[in-house]
């Protein structure tokens, strides 16, 4: 079997909405799917992370720099595939948007080698802990409106997601110290005193600030404080781990097992949350959850995109085995975008349904069993939302 083409689709919508979090405001859904095809018809599907123009960059990243190396290998030679790519593109760029690349083509390849062995991604890595996942739901998004507006609209919008049935909720800050301080006050208010509700501050705050925050969702009870400080800083993540009773949170923005060495030996992490449609695809993320369970660090994967990142992730929690173990094991979570997005929606022939789930289950979704990521996109869709 060989590789004939890689293909990256790049797919883009207007938002009912502005939304904000605490770097920018968007109006844009967008994706980036990867399509690799072999000369015996089997085609994988992966996923790149990046939004907008960083998708178009990646994009010729993927079809102008990786397809080239790897034209005519065997898609089944995953490992010498990723070392290639990795090796050759090493002066270029060890982290950030060379990685995102290769992830979207790595995952692609485990797909292709799931459905060659007519096997789901989980048995490939060595079988299911777990037949579902608890699902957590993340809105609280920021918008451009006074900040008692919006404290009143994250009240309501943390209750719907409780009564939705997800497990957890979590929030966006990046107002500053004081104002978010009020946004998850609002929050809280909203899920009453026992649900668990969570805090990304998408690295926005000084350690100082961080820690002001950070005490004010101890009294809260607050389950984790998501990227509190710039991803760099990992003395800040150190301090704030020692300083806070808070979950301290972070890793999305750490690429391969070199950079997340670093940042689990700092000790600065509660809990691990790498994003396996960056940090290197299937193959690097198996890597880093190796390194996390020898650190004692537990694992909450990191998702957003469409629903073949959504898929990706499931099989990965369904095959992580559980840290330390016992009767009752911690349990891994599944990240959900409960804003609109017709990439995780819409794109597969068979959906996911996660909300309708979750829904019926008390806050649980299924792993797919499909072989490889156990869904497929609908080609319908993707022209209709591909952009140039």
């Amino acid at each position: 079997m060989k590789i004939t083409r890689i293909t990256s689709h790049v797919l883009q919508y207007d938002l009912p909405e502005t939304l904000g979090y605490s770097q920018q405001f968007y109006t844009r859904r967008s994706a980036h799917l990867v399509e690799v095809e072999t000369d015996e018809g089997v085609t994988g599907w992966g996923e790149c992370f990046g939004p907008g123009n960083v998708a178009l960059a990646n994009r010729a990243i993927v079809e102008q720099v990786i397809q080239p190396l790897v034209l005519g290998m065997d898609p089944l030679d995953r490992d010498v595939i990723w070392h290639r790519v990795y090796n050759l593109l090493r002066d270029h760029g060890q982290k950030g948007m060379p990685m995102q690349a290769l992830s979207g083509v790595d995952i692609a390849l485990w797909d292709i080698a799931g459905k060659v062995a007519g096997l789901p991604l989980h048995k490939l890595i060595g079988g299911a802990h777990r037949a579902d996942v608890p699902v957590y739901g993340y809105g609280m998004m920021l918008r451009h409106e006074p900040v008692a507006d919006l404290a009143a609209r994250f009240t309501d919008e943390a209750a719907a997601i409780r009564d939705a049935g997800f497990v957890a909720a979590k929030m966006k800050v990046g107002l500053g110290p004081r104002d978010d301080v009020r946004l998850a006050e609002a929050v809280r208010r909203g899920v009453g005193p026992e649900y668990r509700f969570m805090v990304d501050a998408n690295h926005c705050y000084t350690t100082s600030d961080a820690f002001y925050v950070g005490r004010a969702l101890e009294e809260l009870e607050a389950y984790w404080f998501e990227e509190p400080v710039a991803p760099e800083d990992h003395d800040g993540y150190r301090e704030l781990r020692a300083g806070l009773d808070v979950n301290i949170s972070g890793g999305e923005a750490e690429f391969g097992r070199w950079g997340w060495r670093a940042l689990l030996e700092s000790r600065g992490l509660d809990i691990a949350q790498p994003e396996v449609c960056a940090l290197g695809g299937i193959s690097e993320y198996l890597r880093v959850l190796a390194l996390c369970h020898a650190h004692h660090t537990p694992v909450v994967n990191h998702v957003w995109g469409s629903a073949v990142a959504v898929a990706t992730n499931l099989q990965l929690l369904a095959a992580m085995p559980p840290l330390p173990g016992g009767l009752h094991p911690w349990e891994p979570m599944l990240e959900f975008d409960t804003t609109h997005n017709a990439f995780r929606d819409d794109l597969l022939t068979e959906p996911l349904a996660i909300q309708a789930q979750v829904a019926r289950t008390g806050g649980r979704c299924a792993i797919p069993g499909g072989p490889g990521l156990g869904v497929e996109p609908d080609r319908d869709v993707i022209r209709h939302y591909r952009i140039d």
